[in-house]
């Protein structure tokens, strides 16, 4: 066994780890590519806005029941051996296997908030009254896509919910694409990496292709302090110039393997 992998991680996992629970990724070898709405495009229009809420009304309906895999509950079973877990995913699967202070980098899928008054309620607050408002709409048959929406056109009947407090628009509270993460969250990250370094922990890359620089950035940060890191994920990334170890393969074999269970 790698003698990184018994010491003290830092974790920052991708959409690679939950593609085993059925979650579909951007980047993956199997991926079909294809172009999120942006924060801008949100912000731009009612009709904009109700495209996109038909699409993740039908999503959550599908991603909502999705459950952790071996990855998740390996990860929270060590948890006392980690410096810290930050995850680019918004699916909130790390906390439902049972981690704790999970860094939710680009927000959960389960939240929603309003960006007119900034009231945060549940997402199965909010679905409960799309389902009201669009009795049957989640009865299409549709195809998943890695944000938690669906490939779907038809959707100016859909009846948009908003806001219970002052009427304005609601958005899930992810980081859409165009959108920044915000900088107290960041520097968090950054500090969990120093921390890592004081530790002689190694930063464990898993299941990410680091095409953005939100999680790229703290990859960087460690290479630079001499904190070892390792990357696993299949295909090529970002960091891999900046990997000790790189393990081009899928992130719960490989877990498997080198745990020996």
């Amino acid at each position: 066994m790698s003698d990184w992998f018994d010491r003290r991680w830092l974790v920052l996992t991708g959409a690679g780890v939950s593609t085993d629970s059925g979650i579909p990724d951007y980047r993956g070898p199997d991926a079909v590519p294809r172009q999120p709405m942006t924060y801008q495009d949100f912000l731009a229009s009612p009709t904009n806005r109700q495209r996109y809420w038909a699409r993740a009304h039908l999503g959550w309906s599908r991603i909502g029941s999705v459950e952790p895999n071996h990855t998740h509950h390996f990860l929270a079973d060590r948890q006392d051996e980690l410096v810290g877990l930050i995850t680019q995913n918004v699916d909130g699967l790390h906390e439902k296997a049972g981690s704790l202070d999970v860094v939710d980098l680009h927000g959960r899928l389960d939240r929603v908030i309003c960006l007119d008054c900034g009231d945060v309620t549940g997402r199965s607050e909010m679905e409960a009254r799309l389902e009201a408002f669009n009795p049957g709409w989640t009865e299409q048959d549709v195809t998943l896509n890695p944000d938690g929406d669906v490939e779907l056109e038809d959707t100016a009947d859909f009846v948009v919910a908003p806001c219970t407090q002052c009427g304005g628009r609601l958005k899930p509270d992810v980081v859409f694409f165009g959108e920044s993460v915000p900088k107290p969250k960041v520097n968090h990250c950054f500090d969990l990496v120093d921390r890592a370094g004081k530790e002689d922990a190694a930063l464990v890359v898993l299941g990410s292709s680091l095409q953005v620089m939100s999680g790229l950035r703290f990859v960087r940060r460690a290479a630079k302090d001499g904190v070892e890191v390792v990357i696993i994920n299949r295909g090529p990334t970002r960091g891999d110039e900046l990997a000790d170890v790189r393990i081009d393969d899928g992130v719960a074999e490989t877990l498997r393997r080198l745990s020996g269970h």
